[in-house]
């Protein structure tokens, strides 16, 4: 497993070249690629790509090792394509796959730059080699970055250099060791995920959250509004300098909001030595979905996969069990009536739902008893795997389903709480 640390580097004519003519080889290999894959339904081997663009100008500006980068992802882009037409083919997924097509004209593409190429200096700095047309042209043939305190050089895999917005970051890419911690995977937690509360967590030790997703709905309100007031009576496609930083602002919260959320459920996790977490989550929902148009663009630009991806990471990192699956009718079935949950264009014509939805965000039993609606689905995401993997849901307790605990993202203690392993540890005794 890998990790990623960026930097902000310092821009300068040097990056906003070698990025741009990464640019170009990466259309010029899409070209070479394209071509061959239309004349002969061939696709192109890594080595001829390498051996048809060695000769260009737009190779030649790169240091070689960076340039075969570059193809190497060109490549890869089309093998993907190779395999998702196969898939197609299958009937394994529904929409035929379009070829790879060319980047932007005129903009500046990522450089990874492999670990062999880069060296160790004065032990606190990495120097970055750049090709003989840089050294022509602008009199360095490299440059240094600082050594980031908490890596050791000899775990970095890969650095690259990530234009965007207007910026420059470095990213070191390095192998992640995974922990062998104290957890159960019997203990099992369940995640629902929404929009006012981004994460609804219920596990079968009696505890529950919520993770609180209206900070992150009001940044992307505020984004739009922003953006709709520059764009005013502006043509199409308008871009400006304020744009890109207002853009970048808003990404890096979000990009901070995603890692926050997976860092409080995983420690969660780890407080209660739960092992496995089931998603739930529906194929295809961010493009069926249809709650108007509103709702529409606060779901959309909500990154709910980008969150899933990032608790799959951590699972695999701390050893845990990931498991996603379907949520049909969790929301309308009702846990504690132990309904029965049918999937997607499975539901019997007789069935019913032994409660219903009320109130914004309650959910009444028929026992008449009111509990939070998002905890109910979440418990019946557990109940959809529970028969398939053997859980036991007995510890789902009607506390947990009433008064899930809300934690806010940028309000969350930086510590473990030790009242919620208090609370694990006495559900579990219970």
């Amino acid at each position: 497993m890998y990790g990623c640390q960026p930097c902000l580097l310092n821009p300068n004519p040097v990056l906003e070249f070698i990025c741009s003519e990464a640019n170009k080889l990466t259309n010029q290999g899409i070209y070479t690629a394209r071509q061959l894959y239309f004349k002969t339904r061939r696709f192109v081997s890594k080595y001829r790509l390498n051996y048809e663009c060695k000769p260009s100008g737009h190779y030649k500006a790169l240091y070689s090792q960076a340039a075969q980068q570059v193809l190497g992802a060109v490549h890869e882009s089309f093998e993907s394509y190779r395999k998702l037409l196969a898939a197609f083919k299958n009937g394994e997924i529904p929409t035929k796959p379009r070829v790879p097509n060319y980047r932007k004209k005129g903009g500046l593409s990522a450089l990874s730059y492999p670990k062999q190429a880069l060296k160790l200096v004065n032990k606190d700095r990495v120097r970055v080699p750049l090709g003989k047309s840089v050294k022509a042209w602008f009199g360095i043939d490299s440059f240094t970055i600082p050594m980031p305190s908490n890596l050791g050089f000899e775990d970095i895999r890969e650095w690259r250099i990530v234009p965007r917005n207007g910026c420059f970051y470095g990213e070191f890419v390095y192998r992640l060791q995974k922990q062998k911690l104290a957890v159960d995977q019997n203990k099992v937690l369940g995640i629902d995920p929404g929009l006012d509360n981004w994460l609804t967590c219920v596990s079968n030790q009696g505890t529950s959250l919520i993770v609180d997703g209206r900070q992150v709905k009001s940044i992307n309100c505020w984004y739009n509004k922003q953006i709709a007031r520059i764009k005013e009576d502006k043509p199409q496609g308008f871009w400006s300098k304020r744009l890109a930083s207002i853009t970048e602002k808003r990404n890096r919260r979000i990009r901070d909001a995603v890692n926050k959320a997976a860092r409080i459920v995983i420690n969660h996790c780890l407080d209660c030595q739960i092992g496995t977490v089931v998603f739930g989550w529906n194929q295809g929902q961010r493009q069926a979905i249809n709650l108007g148009k509103k709702n529409n663009q606060k779901f959309v630009q909500i990154p709910t996969a980008r969150l899933k991806d990032r608790i799959a990471q951590l699972c695999e990192l701390y050893g845990m069990q990931f498991v996603e699956t379907e949520e049909s009718y969790t929301s309308q079935s009702s846990f504690l009536d132990n309904d029965f949950l049918p999937t997607i264009g499975e539901k019997p014509n007789s069935w019913k739902s032994s409660g219903k939805r009320t109130h914004r965000g309650l959910f009444r039993t028929s026992q008449n008893h009111h509990i939070n609606a998002d905890a109910n689905g979440a418990a019946n995401i557990l109940k959809k795997v529970s028969a398939k993997l053997g859980f036991n849901l007995s510890g789902v307790s009607m506390g947990s389903l009433t008064a899930p605990q809300r934690i806010k993202l940028w309000s969350a203690k930086k510590t473990r709480s030790n009242a919620v392993l208090t609370r694990c540890v006495s559900a579990a005794a219970r």
